[in-house]
């Protein structure tokens, strides 16, 4: 079997390797821009593992990662990300292209030229990593959440066209997690606040049970899933809660492809 992990030089998707390094009979496809640190990930890891340095942004990433693959691909987790908070009257359309550009075409490209050999490999699976600002905005990451919306919205549509030819589309949507590109300090730092933040580690647990495991959808934490619902139910009572909020905060996506 095998798996291939975007944004896996660090946070949440280095603790995705490492936990399908645990599961028998399971070999390793590690992507992200520092070969080094993929390399040094390599040879911690006692299954076989194969290192493609590439910016997935890139016109000819897809292509060199397809290559890198060949005729066998059982799990694909999508999981590099960035982020980069602004007002959209400061930072305009350029900073929207720039999460569009990483956080859903990037992804949207690569799945692309890697459905063929999941589908000859059915059963398989895909794991989007999208964030729970993905179903509830905060001001100050609008260009953040639209394309994490973007990726939510995509994996449903994907999961029902995949469904018949034997490919499982799953959703994973971490909120607050402290990770090397999203530290969320202010957060740790605080007794109230602390609590909200979660592991690398709980979020590769996720991504397994979204993947292989062929459950839909995952917060995590998983209490996260109620903001999601109750932006549903009560739109303007979380509007208000949410009010003038996000100067500070992003909820985590995956491996930070801006430094991974």
């Amino acid at each position: 079997m095998i798996a291939l992990v975007t944004g896996a030089s660090s946070g949440i998707g280095e603790a995705t390797a490492r936990r399908i390094a645990r599961e028998p009979g399971w070999d390793l496809i590690l992507v992200a821009r520092r070969e080094d640190r993929l390399r040094a990930l390599a040879a911690e890891l006692t299954c076989g593992v194969k290192v493609v340095a590439a910016d997935l942004t890139a016109d000819d990433a897809p292509g060199t990662v397809a290559e890198a693959v060949g005729e066998r691909l059982d799990l694909l987790v999508n999981n590099a990300g960035g982020a980069w908070r602004g007002r959209f009257h400061e930072t305009g359309w350029e900073n929207v292209k720039r999460h569009m550009e990483l956080n859903f075409d990037a992804t949207v490209r690569l799945t692309e030229a890697l459905l063929p050999t999941l589908r000859s490999s059915a059963p398989s699976s895909i794991v989007n990593v999208a964030s729970t600002a993905g179903r509830v905005a905060r001001g100050n990451s609008g260009a953040y959440s639209a394309a994490k919306f973007a990726v939510a919205g995509w994996t449903d549509a994907l999961h029902l066209e995949e469904k018949p030819h034997g490919v499982h589309v799953g959703l994973v949507l971490p909120g607050f997690v402290a990770t090397e590109g999203f530290p969320q300090k202010e957060l740790v730092s605080k007794r109230r606040t602390r609590w909200i933040v979660s592991t690398p580690e709980k979020v590769a647990d996720a991504i397994w049970d979204a993947g292989p495991g062929g459950k839909a959808e995952r917060y995590v934490p998983r209490p996260y899933g109620l903001a999601a619902a109750l932006r549903i139910v009560a739109p303007g009572l979380t509007r208000r809660v949410l009010g003038g909020g996000g100067k500070a905060f992003t909820p985590s996506t995956g491996g930070d492809q801006s430094s991974s």
